[in-house]
């Protein structure tokens, strides 16, 4: 069956490596905002240049070129298909109403919606060291994952940066951002019975068997 499902939480807290998880796993397609407009700002294309200005400061880029850009993709005959994860979106009320309008007019509802719970302090812990590559958008740390040579990535040998919002200041500004705007969109699922909590702290295989079980696969 293919589930379509929404994963929440502040950044840093592994919604990319659970999606690849169900992924694996289940068959859902990722369908990541960042991911999205990484390949853009690759490409240098307007619309990278304009996510890059807000990503940079820590900002969230503009709820209409982010909706439109998702729900391009969720109208796609593969993710009808295979069902969907949302990672990084919706990051607003306004987002996830505008959502919850377009699954109703194509008929494909969401399952859940997995909160993945963690403290600011271990996000700060975990992003602080991040490192990615430049080329292929790998994604090292400095304590957990290092590269086996320092400094350029293992799967491409492309150079190795830490990006503008891991640096500590921005970080913080990323959290005061996913409280403020994005937590709302934690309350609003839960009033619609499709809210599931998760421990995000755990090791990764630990979260993932933790949402296999609450999902009942």
């Amino acid at each position: 069956m293919a589930l379509r499902l929404i994963l929440v939480g502040p950044p840093g807290v592994g919604k990319g490596t659970q999606s690849a998880l169900i992924e694996q796993n289940i068959g859902s397609v990722p369908l990541s905002s960042g991911v999205i407009f990484r390949r853009e700002i690759e490409a240098d294309t307007d619309l990278g240049q304009l996510a890059k200005s807000y990503i940079d400061r820590g900002e969230l880029v503009p709820n209409g070129v982010t909706i439109q850009m998702m729900l391009k993709r969720i109208r796609s005959e593969e993710v009808r298909q295979n069902g969907f994860i949302l990672d990084g979106f919706p990051r607003t009320v306004r987002q996830a109403e505008a959502l919850d309008l377009e699954l109703d007019k194509i008929s494909m509802p969401l399952d859940a919606v997995i909160s993945l719970e963690v403290d600011d302090q271990i996000v700060i812990s975990r992003l602080s060291g991040r490192i990615g590559c430049t080329k292929c958008g790998e994604i090292y740390h400095a304590t957990n994952k290092p590269p086996m040579r320092e400094g350029f990535c293992d799967k491409c040998n492309g150079p190795l940066i830490i990006r503008q919002d891991d640096k500590p200041e921005t970080i913080q500004e990323r959290l005061r951002i996913f409280r403020d705007s994005t937590a709302p969109v934690i309350d609003h699922y839960a009033k619609k019975g499709l809210l599931v909590k998760v421990d995000g702290s755990q090791a990764p295989e630990t979260v993932f068997a933790e949402i296999r079980e609450k999902l009942g696969q």
